[in-house]
């Protein structure tokens, strides 16, 4: 596959690029640190009218029209801002709930298993409603919307990232609207895949920032980027930044075009299905593992500076932590890689 940008995708890069520098910029996020609601609504309504929520929602439908390849351009720059919010649930949700296209806020939860601890719902201040998913294990089961106003919610006091407050879920869950025919499986690859960009976007970002930190920063009279280990460090990070980001791309593109996931299904002699999960599943663990390791190696270059709370590349790790334990845990993805293997 070519992973180069297009024309137009690059030009849609350059669009968001510069729509979420000027609502999103970090220092003004950063304001809502540990508030209940950390969503700014101007900025959310920035994002609506700019067709980030109906991304992939059929022209025909009132839709931008755009498939997952664009998908991931997008992505990507709101994880480099740390875009913070129901994003990645809204949009992936706008094509089998019209309320979602629109820009409200819905999350995505998991029917609750046999364990004790109960789920927790990111953003329940923001969040709208709620589509519970069966679990994989229930094929039979449909998904279900509940209004967040239902759920009884027990809030979180101080979440990991403090820009992604969270509640506790009490269980049993009230009844809900079935959503009959919704495509759970495509629905979960759809946000496997934005989560995928999103921490390409963080990968890059705190690459970015380190490197032009040892650039500036001295050490026996020249700046520590002329180091050896320094530079061993970034350009590892680079390598697995890009290593990841070819991944989410080449997954984005297997679940646009069936012509393309039937030539490699036939290459590897899997099932399009089985195919569908290999790249969407080996995409995420290595956006997960880039976004995660480059973080801890961007803290690394900054010295005794990089563990404090001035420098937002904790905010970085904090994220890519609460993105790697959803939809899809390291041994949970490494475990489906092998079964599909």
């Amino acid at each position: 596959m070519d992973f180069d940008l297009s024309d137009d995708q690059r030009a849609l890069k350059d669009a968001i690029a510069a729509l979420v520098d000027g609502v999103l910029p970090l220092d003004a996020t950063r304001r809502a640190e540990h508030l209940a609601d950390v969503v700014d609504p101007a900025a959310w309504s920035a994002l609506a009218e700019a067709g980030v929520f109906s991304l992939l929602v059929p022209e025909a439908d009132g839709g931008v029209g755009f498939g997952l390849a664009e998908g991931t351009v997008v992505f990507e720059e709101l994880g480099r801002v740390l875009a913070p919010g129901p994003l990645i649930a809204t949009t992936a949700l706008a094509p089998a709930l019209a309320a979602a296209a629109e820009g409200l806020a819905h999350m995505v939860l998991d029917a609750p298993g046999r364990s004790a601890t109960p789920p927790l719902l990111e953003h329940p201040v923001t969040t709208l409603g709620v589509v519970v998913l069966p679990r994989i294990e229930q094929v039979a089961e449909e998904a279900v919307l509940i209004e967040t106003a239902a759920l009884g919610l027990t809030t979180v006091t101080r979440s990991l990232d403090p820009l992604t407050p969270l509640a506790a879920v009490a269980t049993p869950l009230p009844q809900g609207q079935i959503l009959e025919g919704l495509d759970t499986s495509a629905l979960r690859q759809r946000i496997m895949v934005l989560a995928g960009a999103t921490q390409v976007g963080i990968a890059a970002e705190v690459v970015a920032i380190a490197t032009a930190y040892a650039k500036g920063r001295e050490q026996f009279g020249r700046p520590i980027g002329g180091f050896q280990a320094i530079k061993h460090l970034l350009a590892d990070a680079l390598a697995r930044t890009e290593l990841a980001r070819a991944a989410v791309q080449s997954a984005a593109v297997t679940l646009d075009d069936p012509h393309v996931a039937e030539r490699e299904a036939d290459t590897l002699n899997l099932s399009t299905v089985q195919l569908r999960w290999r790249a969407v599943a080996g995409a995420k663990l290595l956006a997960d593992d880039a976004a995660i390791t480059n973080a801890r190696a961007a803290i690394q270059v900054h010295g005794g500076m990089g563990f404090t709370w001035e420098v937002p590349i904790h905010l970085y790790l904090k994220r890519a932590r609460v993105l790697a334990s959803s939809f899809g845990t390291r041994s949970e993805l490494a475990d489906l890689l092998a079964a599909l293997a």
